[in-house]
């Protein structure tokens, strides 16, 4: 059983949370049609450290984003959305 941070919350229970999908590109205003293509159907699926959005449907019914390890699972941190700086590794 995994315990997932909210940065909201705490530490919760991870039946609490839902998988949302990838982070969209920021800012929308700016992205263009290719961008926004391969945002919609090219997904990374890569190994390692990724950023993944995650609602905490059972609490306070807010998204969040979290870094997980997709190969051990072990989460890395979590993020309110908007906070993460541009060009920062993520």
């Amino acid at each position: 059983m995994l315990l997932i941070p909210c940065p909201f919350c705490g530490p919760r229970d991870e039946t609490e949370f839902h998988y949302r999908g990838e982070p969209r590109p920021r800012p929308p205003s700016s992205v263009d049609d290719a961008t926004w293509g391969a945002y919609l159907f090219d997904k990374s699926n890569e190994k390692g450290p990724h950023r993944e959005l995650w609602h905490h449907a059972g609490g306070c019914r807010r998204v969040f984003i979290m870094t997980r390890d997709t190969v051990t699972h072990r989460i890395l941190g979590t993020e309110v959305p908007g906070t993460h700086a541009a060009g920062d590794a993520p």
